[in-house]
This record gives structure tokens, C-alpha cells and sequence, in this order.
């Protein structure tokens, strides 16, 4: 497993890293020849399960989906969002993240937050359990989903935040919406990658949510760039799967017994 990070720690400030998510087996076994990191990600509430937020994500649901998806994965680095609530402190964090580990077999889990967090993190690292740091807009915690970086304030509290996940020990940190010179500023700063999701080309990787970039998912925000309508390919298939149905062309002999 070693290598994995090493291999991923080698791409800084020489190849790009693609991350893309996964909820189920079929998906994940499709991306992972594709994708440095497959990112079993809390957004699975919104996307597959109509949520409001990613606060109603349960720890079970997260372990279910992974262990699906870790069968599809052959070659990529596997990572899980521990759900909110389930990190409040330290304990609670060792034990839920041990849990998800266990379930399914994973490479590393992903947690919100900087300084806040700095406690729980520490006691993860300790307990040899790689982690992905994860700044800008906290979908678990934002109350408002804007860009992250324009007021010098802000700016200086997510640099520190990402020196102090360096320093913790974080193999690399998710850059969620954040402004294009301080995406920029915090890659040249930290020696550690960074996976940008809205926040420029600056990042040394990127991360989208598979749903979004094939067009499975309706949803319209800047930072999705859709690649293909599979929406409108599944539509067609079913219109000729209806049309053969209702004409008695299927099942012929071919596909009976």
C-alpha cells in the first residue's frame, strides 16, 4: 500500500492526478484504470439519495457503498468520506475510522476541516490510518456554498490550515471551491498534492463527482464540466427496449429458452 502514496506524492509539480467518485461496483471497476484516487465521497447523499445536504449521510450508508466499490478497484488509491457526526473527537474518530477500514477494505479515509480538527487528525495518524485533508467549502458544516479565499482573512486561515494538515502528516488535501491564487499559492507552499474541486487548474489534481461529468446527474454549478449525456443514451435504449416489447420482438428465440 506504500507504493500507492509514494506513487501519488511523486506526481507533485510533475503529472496531473485525476480523482473521480464511485458509489458502486460497476462504476468504480470503469474509472479505476482511468484515476490515480477513487473517492467513495458523502455526496452520494445528494446524488443518489435526493438529500438536502451531506449532513443526513450515515456512517452504514458510507460502509455499504464502499464495500461495492472496493470490488471494483484493482489499481487505484481507495478513499472514504467519514459522514458527519462521526468524528466529533478523538475516540470517536479512531473507532469510526477503524470501523470503515475494516468494513471495506480501504486505503485512507477523508475529513473536513483544519485547526479545528487538528486533535482528531493527529490521533488517526498516530494510529497509522492515512488521511486525506479536505479545505475551502465543508459541505458537512457550510451554511452558505460560496467561494472560499477573496477576503484576506479567509485566505490566511485556509494557508494555515493547510501548512498545519502538512505538518500532521496528511498525504494530500481536497481544495473545495477555493480562489484560483490561493489554490495556486497553497500548491507551491505545501509539499503535499493538492485535489482541486472548483478551485482552478493550479491544484496538482482534480476531482469531480462521476455523475456530474456524464451527465447522470441534473445539476448545473460552474465547476462541472459535463463530458457525455448518458441521461439522454439510457432514454434511447429504453425507447427501443419499449418499442420491441410492445411490438413482441423481444424476447424472440435468441434470448429465450
Amino acid at each position: 500500500m506504500k507504493n500507492k502514496f509514494n506513487k501519488l506524492s511523486k506526481k507533485k509539480n510533475k503529472s496531473k492526478i485525476v480523482c473521480l467518485t464511485a458509489y458502486s461496483k460497476n462504476i468504480a471497476q470503469i474509472i479505476d484504470s482511468h484515476c490515480d484516487i477513487v473517492l467513495v465521497g458523502d455526496s452520494l447523499g445528494s446524488v443518489l439519495y435526493n438529500y438536502k445536504t451531506t449532513r443526513a449521510v450515515t456512517l452504514n450508508t458510507m460502509i455499504e457503498h464502499s464495500k461495492s466499490v472496493r470490488m471494483g478497484i484493482k489499481k487505484s488509491l481507495m478513499v472514504v468520506d467519514m459522514p458527519h457526526n462521526t468524528y466529533r473527537n478523538s475516540s470517536e474518530a479512531l473507532k469510526n475510522a477503524k470501523r470503515i477500514i475494516s468494513k471495506t477494505q480501504c486505503d485512507a479515509i477523508k475529513l473536513e476541516g483544519g485547526k479545528k480538527i487538528y486533535h482528531i487528525i493527529k490521533k488517526l495518524i498516530k494510529n497509522k490510518i492515512q488521511v486525506m485533508g479536505h479545505l475551502g467549502i465543508l459541505p458537512q458544516s457550510a451554511k452558505k456554498f460560496k467561494v472560499k479565499g477573496k477576503k484576506i482573512s479567509e485566505r490566511k486561515n485556509i494557508l494555515k490550515d493547510s501548512k498545519i494538515l502538512e505538518e500532521l502528516g496528511v498525504f494530500s488535501i481536497v481544495l473545495e471551491c477555493v480562489e484560483s491564487s490561493l489554490a495556486r499559492e497553497i500548491t507551491k507552499t505545501i509539499k503535499i498534492p493538492t485535489i482541486g474541486i472548483g478551485a482552478s487548474i493550479n491544484c496538482d489534481g482534480q476531482v469531480l463527482v462521476t455523475d456530474d461529468l456524464i451527465g447522470l446527474n441534473p445539476i448545473n454549478v460552474r465547476f462541472v464540466k459535463k463530458y457525455a449525456n448518458i441521461t439522454k443514451q439510457i432514454n434511447s435504449a429504453i425507447i427501443k427496449f419499449k418499442k420491441d416489447v410492445t411490438r413482441k420482438k423481444f424476447p424472440g428465440k435468441k434470448h429465450s429458452y
